[in-house]
């Protein structure tokens, strides 16, 4: 039988799922996400054009910086991600991945010339790594496996209600004294610290894995793993190296437009109000109709949208269309993504399966950013954004081929006895 780290149906023990319900923890840890979020994406949503036009970066230059934001987490996703199976409690590998990102936002007001900007965005990627995996397996520990789209769909909004939020935060402070960029930095940090301090106080520290270690199943459950994400895991690396990172579309846009930097915020918070919306119905979309196939379909959605951002007209409601379908990618994806692996592996390894699958993702952006930073200069933003199109068009065919058949595995079945129990493995 399928064990899950659940209590029975109708309990409501250490934050767990009560009948098909979405458990208190990912509530909790929806509420971190959420002021993470207005934090971060304050920062994210200033900086494409405030290293471009004050800072003066090159297209090259950007696009090596958005490269890392995309893809240093890699370096240690998988590292938290085992170190929070390996000790089975990860809460606290998150503090350290949530930490570590609120002090760069700090100290993003004395950084000066690009090395000390690329130092800093390193720090803040470094914390997301670490923190991603344990943060996505204490959601998976704590839902139902037949509703995990659905869990992850609800976080994934909550984080993405911050994600709007924060763009509307910096516009504010941008509107009442232009070019304050210190001021975003410094409320950003403001959030962060809020959001820190709810996942200490308040998220439980559920168990995930002690079980699987101590009865020494760690090397079945290794083997298992590797072979059933051996698909998922290529067609993410695929994809990923076709995807954009969303500062080089929206600066494609301000390419095209020509509109006041004062409004450059808000093509995020367009993003991801669709995202906010769209994320909870496509989690339950996936959880019916399969995961592996609304993964593929955001990545047509995607493919429009930059068809799209790449057209010779403009306008508002040619940019508004660009953003909704950048929602509706990301809402198909963001949260799907680790759902669909987290069945494909035990419970034992799952901050490491789902660590696994974004490490993937992550690096191959951080290639994707470089190569079109590189292409931008040589060719000009449309036409690189046509060329990834291109590619992007011939990579979903053989990506669905990979994932054609993952939505019909079933769960991986673990020994009972290599799961802690649900009635003695309680929140400390």
């Amino acid at each position: 039988m399928y064990v899950t780290l659940r209590d029975r149906p109708g309990s409501d023990t250490a934050g767990r799922t009560v009948g098909r319900r979405v458990s208190s923890t990912v509530l909790l840890l929806g509420t971190v996400s959420l002021l993470t979020d207005v934090s971060s994406e304050m920062v994210a949503s200033v900086l494409p054009l405030y290293l471009t036009a004050v800072v003066g970066l090159s297209p090259v230059a950007y696009g090596f910086l958005d490269g890392i934001y995309q893809g240093v987490s890699a370096l240690v996703r998988i590292a938290g991600g085992y170190a929070g199976d390996r000790g089975g409690r990860p809460k606290w590998v998150a503090v350290a991945g949530y930490g570590a990102s609120a002090l760069s936002r700090i100290a993003m007001l004395p950084a000066q010339g690009f090395a000390a900007i690329t130092a800093v965005i390193t720090t803040d990627r470094l914390g997301k790594g670490l923190r991603t995996a344990p943060r996505d397996a204490l959601i998976a520990a704590s839902s139902d496996p037949a509703t995990l789209g659905r869990a992850f769909g609800v976080h994934r909004a909550l984080d993405t209600f911050g994600a709007a939020l924060g763009p509307l935060v910096a516009f504010a402070l941008l509107a009442a004294v232009p070019g304050s960029y210190d001021s975003v930095f410094g409320v950003s940090f403001a959030f962060a610290l809020v959001g820190v301090a709810v996942l200490v106080l308040f998220v439980p520290n559920l168990p995930t894995a002690v079980g699987a270690a101590r009865l020494g199943v760690r090397r079945m459950v290794t083997e298992v793993t590797g072979a059933r994400l051996r698909r998922p895991l290529i067609a993410a690396g695929l994809l990923g190296l076709v995807t954009v990172g969303d500062g080089f579309l929206y600066l494609t846009l301000q390419d095209r437009d020509d509109f006041a930097a004062l409004y450059f915020p808000l093509l995020f918070v367009g993003t991801n109000v669709a995202y906010l919306l769209l994320a909870v119905p496509m989690g339950r979309l996936a959880d019916r109709v399969g995961r592996a196939r609304v993964m593929v379909a955001g990545h047509g959605a995607l493919l429009a949208c930059y068809l799209l951002a790449a057209a010779p007209g403009g306008g508002l409601g040619l940019t508004v269309s660009v953003l909704l379908l950048l929602g509706v990618f990301y809402a198909a994806t963001d949260g799907v993504l680790p759902a669909l692996v987290a069945k494909l592996v035990p419970a034992g390894a799952r901050g490491s399966g789902i660590a696994a699958a974004q490490t993937m993702v992550v690096l191959s952006r951080f290639v994707s950013s470089v190569t079109f930073g590189l292409l931008w200069s040589v060719t000009g933003s449309a036409t690189a954004v046509l060329v990834f199109a291109g590619a992007l068009a011939a990579g979903i065919p053989f990506a669905w081929w990979l994932l054609r058949r993952v939505d019909a595995e079933p769960a991986v079945e673990v020994p009972a006895a290599a799961t802690p129990d649900s009635r003695t493995g309680g929140e400390s």
